[in-house]
């Protein structure tokens, strides 16, 4: 039961970091952007985020959530949160797209 606790621990704390940077990610972006409600929205989510326990990530993407989120925590200025964002986003993109290496085999066949 000790390996399932650890995963659950781990997955609520990856969700919670998730649901954190992409509430962080949208008030970004937004084209009417107030860096006090920024701020405030930040500190509602710290408080959720605080009632977990921290887990060990070892995963590439979920250490640069993790390095996102401790980067909104530090008060980082808007251009700089907005290009670890888009990193971020770029990283989680990443595993989806796949070559398509045998895309043009059969173009004869058509």
């Amino acid at each position: 039961m000790d390996l399932l606790d650890e995963k659950a621990k781990r997955v609520r704390y990856i969700r919670a970091l998730e649901k954190f940077a992409k509430s962080a990610i949208n008030g970004l972006k937004r084209a009417d952007f107030n860096e006090d409600e920024f701020r405030l929205r930040i500190q509602k989510n710290e408080k959720n985020l605080t009632k977990l326990e921290a887990v060990y990530l070892d995963n590439v993407y979920t250490k640069t959530l993790e390095n996102f989120v401790n980067a909104l925590l530090g008060n980082h200025e808007k251009s700089e949160l907005l290009r670890m964002a888009n990193l971020l986003l770029k990283l989680k993109n990443q595993k989806n797209y796949k070559k398509d290496k045998h895309k043009n085999k059969f173009k004869d066949e058509i």
